[in-house]
């Protein structure tokens, strides 16, 4: 089992329900810039949700013959690469931590996220996963600026680091983010982190709309046939009226 794995199965069963709450963050969302168009970064990011998001989180409206399909992945790769909870390539994505035992320990199971894209926003998610903080009050040691009391651990603290956020007071009296500060560096640097988690919310703006690429192809066909009647319908017009006066 993938070490990283390992470790969401071990810490990021704390996460429930509760971080589906709206948001209570006020830092601002930078735009993901993510294309669900990019197939290499689709691949990658199926690879990236596999190995660090399945073990706590479905994707159940997705299935894995549709994923090869579209990200043109040989059957040989699908199951040598993402299929390490499934037999069949027409299941679909099955958190490898049992539902009924997240529900009896922690009261509620982390979320499906076929849908969160499209819930949430892929810029939502894109600044989410990159949002942790450390935080001692938290039980899990770090708060999130977007989604401010989430019980989610930050999973990728091993490719990020650790970053202490800084905040200054309003006239208010309110506490708004101001920037982030490294604490502990990760296996990526900044700029490699931030790809990372693009290529992730990628695939999860993907897995929100299977269908998207085929019915982007087929619209394309569609409008080429309606230009191309509409000349012949033109040309028809004007050969019918031309000896009207």
């Amino acid at each position: 089992m993938h070490r990283s794995l390992r470790l969401i199965i071990v810490v990021a069963v704390l996460m429930t329900a509760g971080t589906a709450q709206a948001a209570g963050g006020n830092a601002p969302l930078e735009p993901a810039g993510n294309d669900a168009g990019d197939v290499p970064s689709l691949q990658r990011g199926a690879r990236n949700f596999i190995n660090y998001c399945s073990g706590c989180h479905s994707a159940q409206y997705v299935r894995f013959n549709s994923i090869a399909r579209d990200l043109n992945l040989s059957k040989e790769q699908l199951i040598d690469n993402l299929m390490f909870n499934a037999e069949r390539t027409f299941e679909t994505i099955v958190a490898a931590m049992p539902a009924e035992d997240s529900a009896r320990w922690f009261g509620s199971t982390p979320p499906d996220m076929s849908l969160m894209a499209r819930a949430r926003g892929t810029d939502y998610l894109y600044n989410f996963l990159k949002g942790f903080y450390l935080d001692p009050d938290s039980p899990t040691g770090v708060d999130n600026v977007i989604l401010e009391g989430t019980s989610m651990p930050h999973v990728l603290w091993e490719l990020q680091g650790f970053q202490n956020a800084v905040f200054h007071e309003n006239e208010l009296g309110e506490q708004l983010f101001e920037r982030f500060e490294k604490a502990t560096p990760g296996a990526m640097t900044s700029d490699e982190y931030d790809d990372f988690v693009r290529d992730t919310v990628n695939f999860m703006e993907y897995i929100g709309e299977p269908i998207r690429t085929i019915r982007r192809k087929m619209g394309v066909w569609v409008l080429m046939f309606l230009t191309v009647f509409l000349i012949l319908s033109y040309m028809l017009k004007k050969q019918i009226w031309k000896d009207v006066s």
